[in-house]
């Protein structure tokens, strides 16, 4: 029985930087053949951010028994536990922060209270269910619907200037609240979930992304930094769970987008699978040079060669 398929409008209740809505259908190229034929599947996701790929997943695929995410990310985990048991109340929240903001005439007004209410998010002092409708609030208000914190983990995207932003999306709230009942939600290190897996096991890595850019380095969403030893980390964590016979699937950026002489990820991944899939991404301060782009999929399942041209 699929316990998640029910709920066809569950989809991300986060705005998100480099969120893979847009992957989805490269990413469904990517899994392993006869994938909906696998019994009692396990989904494990460590790096949930605002979870595109789960809830496509677990609306697509009937196999799926068991769900787990997780993430480093307190606040964001918070949300995700939060929008589970207390929907109601997370709206009514909502609902009374969008009524206020929409009554402000002028920018100057909305921005005061933007940065009123970050700075009170920022105090970490406030219950889980403000703190959640805070944290949407100010993902539907800030720049670029941007996820940052420095490294005193104080979110710190300033104001987006926009109009009449949706703060309370009722409807998905509502959905995603549904499907969240059967996942179990995790707050810590990624290697962490291993511990959930079963005999039949499929994660999908989504870590902060290597930057290809100097401008393009918007993966502090947590206050400790993902560098190339993390990334090294990563990968001996693959082949931990390689080893131990589950299927895994990883995205990252193609750092050959800037340098075709970067190997950094072919060198790292050289006994896996490595798929270059094309996206649109805003990773350059000339606009002309802006648009589509390739982004790395590996995986350990089906060995193809990693030949692209550029």
């Amino acid at each position: 029985m699929n316990l998640f398929n029910q709920v066809e409008d569950a989809k991300p209740f986060l705005k998100w930087a480099g969120g893979k809505t847009q992957l989805i259908p490269s990413i469904h190229a990517a899994l392993p053949k006869d994938f909906s034929d696998i019994k009692d599947l396990t989904y494990i996701e460590p790096f949930i951010g605002s979870a595109a790929v789960m809830f496509w997943f677990l609306r697509s695929f009937p196999n799926v028994k068991k769900a787990v995410i997780n993430d480093i990310n307190k606040d964001l985990t918070d949300a995700y536990k939060t929008i589970r048991d207390n929907p109601k109340e997370i709206i009514h929240c909502l609902e009374e922060v969008q009524k206020k903001y929409y009554s402000l005439q002028t920018e100057e007004e909305r921005r005061d209270y933007f940065l009123e209410q970050r700075e009170l998010f920022n105090t970490r002092k406030i219950k889980a269910i403000k703190n959640t409708c805070l944290l949407i609030f100010l993902n539907r208000t800030c720049f670029n619907g941007l996820y940052r914190v420095n490294s005193k983990n104080e979110f710190n995207v300033p104001f987006g200037k926009y109009i009449n932003p949706k703060i309370c999306d009722k409807e998905t709230i509502l959905a995603d609240s549904k499907l969240l009942q059967k996942v179990i939600i995790l707050n810590g290190d990624y290697e962490e979930s291993l511990s959930h897996a079963t005999q039949n096991t499929f994660f999908y890595f989504d870590p902060p992304y290597k930057p290809i850019s100097t401008t393009a380095s918007f993966n502090s969403y947590a206050k400790d930094c993902f560098d190339d030893a993390e990334q090294i980390r990563l990968k001996k964590f693959c082949e931990k769970i390689s080893d131990k016979g589950y299927f895994w699937l990883l995205s990252n950026s193609d750092l050959k987008n800037i340098d075709i002489t970067d190997n950094f990820f072919d060198d790292l991944y050289s006994d896996y699978s490595i798929n270059r899939v094309k996206a649109k991404r805003n990773i350059n301060s000339n606009g002309s040079k802006r648009g589509e782009i390739f982004e790395l999929l590996i995986s350990n399942y089906e060995k193809k060669p990693a030949v692209f041209s550029y």
